[in-house]
C-alpha cells in the first residue's frame, strides 16, 4: 500500500472506513443486534504509514478524490428506538395500531371470560385464579416494553394488571366469598407493598401514585358497613406513614398530597356515619397522629424539593382541617377544654417555626415558617373568644395585639406587626360596634377599662410605628393616632349619653306629662351642651399637646375636632339650647378660637412640615 497511494489518499481512505462502520453500528443498534467490536474500540494509526521515496519510473495519476459525505448526526444511547420514520404512516403502523390490537385482544378476552361465565364454563375459584395469573402476567409483560423504551405504555398496562389484581382479591371476598376478610386484606397489602417496591425500583411516581390509589381503595373494597375505627386508622396511619418514607426517599411531592386528600376522604366518611361522644379519646389521638405525620410531610418535600407551592399549601390545609377537627369534637364538651386545645397547637407550631427543613432554596423554607407562625398567631386569635366572653374577648385580642407589637419590635418581624395589627383591628371592631356594657358607675365601671387598654395599645402601635423608615409603617402610625382620639372620644362621650340617660324620667306604659316633657328636655339641652364643651375641651388639649410635641399632624387633627364643634355650635346649638347654654357655649368657643389663633400669631413654636413623633 506504502508503494502504491499517497499519504493524503490513504487518509482519506481511512476516514471513508470510519464513517462506513459508524453507519453499521447504527444500523446494528437499530434492530437490536448487539455489535463484535464498538467503535470506539477501532484505532487507526496513519503515522504509521509514511510514503514511500520517490522512486524513478512513471507516475501513476493520482486516484479521483470523492466529494466529502454529508456529516452523519451524532449517535446516543438512548433507552427507547428511534422510529424508521416521523411520518403519519409510521406513527400508525408502529404505534397505533399495536394499541389498539391489544386492547382488542383484551377486550375479546374479557368477552370470552364473560360469556364463560355465564354458561358456567368456569368456577368462582377458577375465575379468581384466571384474574390473578391474568394481573401478574400483564405486569410482567409490561416489563418487555419498557425495557424497548416504552415507558408511558409499560406504566398503561401495569395500571391495567394492578387493577385487575386488585378487582379479582375483591371478588374473592365480596363477590364469591371465597375468602375471608383478613387474608384479602393482607394480600391486598402484599399487592400495595409491591407496587411501592416496583416504583421506587424504577424509579416511576406513577408506579407509586398507582400503589397510593390501591391502598386507599383496599378498605373500601373490602367494607363490610360495620364500625372498625382502630383497624381503618391504624392501616391509614401505617399507609401515610409508608408515604412518609417514600417522600424521604424520593423527590415525589404529588404522594403526600393524595395521601392527605385519601386520609381526610375516610376520616369524614367514617366520622358523619359512626363518631360519637364515646369515641372522643381514640379518635383524637388517631386525628392527632394524623396531623403530625401530614406537618412532617412539608419540611421532607422542601428538603427534596424548592417549590414551595405544595409544601405551603398542605402546611396550611392539614392545620386548618386538624384545627376543625378538636374543635367539633371538643366544643360540646367543654369551651375551656377547646382553647386549650387551640393554644397547645399554637404552642406546637411556634415549635415548628424553629425546626429548619435543610432545604436548598433558604426562601422556600422561610415561607414555610412564616407559613407556621400565621397558624400559631391565628389559633391564639381564635383560642380568646372561645375561652372569654363579653368584652373579655376585646381585651384578650387588645392584649394579644400589645404582645404581638412587643415581640415584633425585639425581632423586627413585619410579618409580626401585620398580625398585632389584625388583632388590634379585631379588638376595635368588637369594641365599636358590638360590646354591650351594664353600667353601675360613671367613668370608673368596666367600658371605660376597655377603652382606656385600646386607647394604650393604639398609642403604643402609633409609637412604635411612627420613626420607622418604611412609609407603610409611618402611614399606619398615623391611622393608629388617628384612632386613639376616636375612640377616647367616643368613650368619653358615650359616659356623657348615659350619665345623662340615668336621669331621665322613665314611665312605661303613660304618656309623658307636661312636666315630664320639660324635665326631659333640660336633659338634652344639657347632654347636648356637655357634648360642645367635651369636645372643645379635647380639641384645646390636643392643641396643647401639638404645640407641646411640635406635631403639626396632631395639631391638625384638633383644628378639624374644632372646626366639627364649630358647625355644631352655629348650627344645632343656636336652635336647640335654651339660652344660658346658648350663651356659654359662644363664649367658650370664641375664647378658645382666639387662644389658638393667638399661639399661631405669636409663632410661639416653629411649625414642623409633618411629625407624627
Amino acid at each position: 500500500i506504502k508503494q502504491v497511494i499517497s499519504q493524503p489518499e490513504f487518509e482519506q481512505l481511512v476516514q471513508q472506513i470510519r464513517e462506513l462502520t459508524a453507519r453499521l453500528l447504527r444500523l446494528e443498534q437499530l434492530f437490536g443486534i448487539e455489535a463484535s467490536t464498538p467503535l470506539s474500540e477501532q484505532r487507526y494509526e496513519t503515522s504509521q504509514f509514511r510514503t514511500a521515496e520517490a522512486q524513478p519510473g512513471p507516475q501513476r495519476p493520482p486516484l479521483p478524490v470523492p466529494p466529502p459525505p454529508p456529516p452523519a448526526p451524532a449517535y446516543t444511547s438512548s433507552p427507547r428506538a428511534a422510529p424508521l420514520s416521523d411520518d403519519l404512516e409510521s406513527r400508525i403502523g408502529s404505534h397505533w395500531l399495536n394499541r389498539i390490537g391489544i386492547a382488542a385482544v383484551l377486550i375479546g378476552v374479557s368477552f370470552f371470560l364473560n360469556y364463560a361465565f355465564e354458561n358456567n364454563w368456569i368456577g368462582p375459584s377458577a375465575r379468581v385464579v384466571i384474574g390473578l395469573l391474568a394481573g401478574i402476567a400483564v405486569v410482567l409483560w409490561s416489563e418487555r416494553f419498557r425495557k424497548r423504551g416504552y415507558s408511558i405504555f409499560s406504566y398503561s398496562l401495569k395500571a391495567v394488571g394492578i387493577g385487575v389484581l386488585y378487582l379479582s382479591l375483591w371478588a374473592s371476598f365480596q363477590v364469591y366469598h371465597l375468602l375471608p376478610s383478613n387474608i384479602v386484606f393482607a394480600a391486598m397489602i402484599v399487592v400495595t407493598a409491591s407496587t411501592c417496591a416496583l416504583a421506587v425500583a424504577q424509579n416511576a411516581e406513577v408506579i407509586a401514585i398507582f400503589a397510593i390509589a390501591g391502598g386507599f381503595a383496599t378498605p373500601a373494597l373490602l367494607s363490610t358497613g360495620e364500625n372498625h375505627e382502630i383497624v381503618l386508622f391504624s392501616y391509614l396511619a401505617l399507609l401515610d406513614v409508608a408515604l412518609l418514607a417514600l417522600t424521604v426517599t424520593k423527590p415525589w411531592r404529588r404522594i403526600a398530597v393524595l395521601g392527605f386528600v385519601g386520609t381526610l376522604i375516610y376520616y369524614i366518611g367514617w366520622y358523619d356515619t359512626f363518631y360519637d361522644r364515646s369515641q372522643l379519646t381514640p379518635t383524637l389521638i388517631f386525628a392527632s397522629l394524623f396531623f403530625a405525620i401530614f406537618a412532617t410531610a412539608p419540611l421532607l418535600i422542601l428538603h427534596h424539593d424548592s417549590d414551595r407551592r405544595i409544601p405551603l399549601a398542605l402546611a396550611f390545609a392539614n392545620g386548618v382541617t386538624y384545627s376543625l377537627q378538636g374543635y367539633v369534637m371538643l366544643i360540646s364538651i367543654s369551651s375551656t377544654e377547646t382553647a386549650w386545645f387551640a393554644l397547645l397547637l399554637a404552642t406546637f407550631y411556634l415549635l415548628l417555626v424553629r425546626i429548619k427543613a435543610g432545604a436548598s432554596d433558604i426562601t422556600a423554607e422561610n415561607s414555610l415558617r412564616l407559613m407556621h407562625l400565621a397558624l400559631a398567631m391565628g389559633l391564639i386569635t381564635v383560642a380568646i373568644p372561645i375561652r372569654l366572653e363579653a368584652h373579655a374577648i376585646t381585651i384578650g385580642w387588645l392584649v394579644e395585639s400589645a404582645a404581638l407589637l412587643w415581640v415584633a419590635g425585639r425581632l423586627k418581624s413585619d410579618l409580626l406587626t401585620t398580625f398585632a395589627l389584625a388583632a388590634l383591628a379585631l379588638g376595635l371592631v368588637r369594641l365599636l360596634f358590638i360590646d354591650d356594657f351594664p353600667l353601675l358607675s360613671l367613668f370608673f365601671n368596666n367600658r371605660m377599662a376597655v377603652y382606656a387598654i385600646a386607647v394604650a395599645v393604639l398609642g403604643y402601635a402609633a409609637y412604635q410605628n411612627a420613626g420607622h423608615e418604611n412609609e407603610t409603617r409611618r402611614t399606619t402610625a398615623a391611622v393608629a393616632l388617628i384612632l386613639l382620639n376616636v375612640v377616647a372620644l367616643r368613650g368619653l362621650s358615650l359616659e356623657v349619653s348615659d350619665y345623662y340617660a340615668r336621669q331621665m324620667p322613665v314611665t312605661p306604659g303613660h304618656p309623658w306629662s307636661p312636666t315630664e316633657f320639660l324635665q326631659r328636655r333640660s336633659i338634652l339641652i344639657a347632654r347636648d351642651f356637655t357634648y360642645s364643651a367635651l369636645w372643645m375641651a379635647y380639641g384645646a388639649m390636643l392643641m396643647i399637646v401639638g404645640f407641646w410635641r411640635g406635631s403639626a399632624f396632631v395639631r391638625w387633627q384638633a383644628l378639624v375636632l374644632i372646626a366639627l364643634t364649630t358647625v355644631k355650635v352655629f348650627v344645632y346649638d343656636t336652635s336647640q339650647l335654651d339660652h344660658i347654654y346658648r350663651i356659654i357655649s359662644f363664649v367658650a368657643l370664641g375664647v378658645l378660637l382666639l387662644a389658638i389663633s393667638f399661639a399661631y400669631q405669636r409663632n410661639w413654636i416653629k411649625l414642623p412640615s409633618a411629625n407624627i413623633s
